[in-house]
């Protein structure tokens, strides 16, 4: 593996044309952790993403620190980034018809990064392309490799992509909603794969997505965005049983059959999220929270209550004792 320290993020800042996305955002994921982020569209996940790996596009800009192997990534030139990007950290998109080149066979775009960032010959980044392929268990390596991408289904292309991220042992690896195209088989398969190959190299991964079974499946701790900020940080089991934030009760309820008059019918969050620039003052999410007063005109604080590691940025949060959907109604 390419480091030991884990992923630092502090008081991450990402701005569109003056607007602020993400909102100091902090956290850390040790060496070896799997860590969640959820939320849904348009939350600020996939800008987050964006710009740990140094990947935002033109007119967007972050700030803050992203410390890997005691370097602030956001301190780096372009040059320098390009070493470290696919070296030390590596991501897995959404779509990998997008993060594959349609015009050169998949084996090439393999052994491309480890020529690169390793400096192996042809021949040598060749063999070991097929064997990277074999671990991400796709059938008959050496004749994968000489595909191109539209030969192969999405979910083998999916594997593709992660036999690149991985090539070079980075010591962090964000997936960016992994499995989102894929089907439910696949899925489960995808993240199975992912989760072995994560320990077997002992580095640190992000997973975004918007689906909390999914991360209860892989992940060991949760933070829930919403409107750029962190609005609930916590190990995965306790804030999945029991959410402190109204958001991330709502995400639960969505995919969990709770149904209180036998409709069988899946809850939803009322309204939608507002679009960049839009986000009400003080807390981001009152305008959609049912326990949302006057108070929430304020910003709250991400805070834990005595004796607990759960934090939650509300100034109503969900006690353990309160039914999910209890509260004060909306102001």
């Amino acid at each position: 593996m390419s480091g030991v320290s884990g992923l630092v993020v502090e008081d991450l800042v990402v701005e569109v044309h003056d607007i602020q996305a993400v909102k100091g955002v902090s956290f850390e994921i040790g060496p070896g952790r799997r860590m969640g982020l959820i939320g849904e569209s348009g939350c600020g996940k996939s800008l987050t993403a964006l710009a740990l790996m140094g990947l935002l596009p033109h007119g967007v800009t972050a700030s803050g620190r992203v410390l890997l192997n005691g370097r602030n990534l956001l301190d780096l030139s372009d040059k320098q980034m390009c070493a470290v990007r696919g070296n030390d950290i590596a991501m897995v998109f959404q779509e990998p018809m997008t993060a594959l080149n349609p015009l050169m066979r998949v084996g090439n775009q393999v052994a491309e990064s480890l020529r690169l960032h390793k400096g192996m010959s042809r021949a040598a980044a060749s063999a070991r392309a097929v064997e990277l392929l074999e671990r991400v268990q796709l059938p008959e390596p050496d004749r994968t490799a000489r595909k191109y991408p539209h030969q192969l289904s999405g979910g083998q292309r999916q594997r593709v992509v992660l036999a690149i991220a991985l090539a070079c042992d980075p010591a962090v690896l964000i997936a960016d909603e992994p499995t989102t195209a894929l089907d439910v088989t696949v899925q489960a398969e995808m993240l199975r794969l992912m989760d072995t190959l994560v320990r077997e190299e002992g580095a640190s991964l992000l997973l975004i997505t918007h689906d909390l079974p999914v991360v209860a499946s892989i992940c060991e701790e949760l933070l829930v965005m919403y409107g750029g900020s962190i609005v609930e940080h916590g190990d995965v089991a306790t804030v999945f049983d029991s959410p402190r934030h109204p958001y991330t009760a709502g995400l639960r309820a969505s995919t969990v059959l709770e149904s209180t008059d036998g409709s069988g019918r899946l809850s939803t969050i009322p309204g939608r999220v507002p679009s960049l620039g839009s986000f009400p003052t003080g807390c981001v999410y009152r305008n959609r929270c049912p326990r949302a007063d006057d108070v929430c005109g304020t910003v709250p604080l991400l805070t834990a209550p005595p004796g607990s590691t759960q934090r939650a940025a509300c100034h109503h949060p969900i006690e353990s004792d309160q039914p999910l959907g209890s509260g004060k109604a909306s102001a």
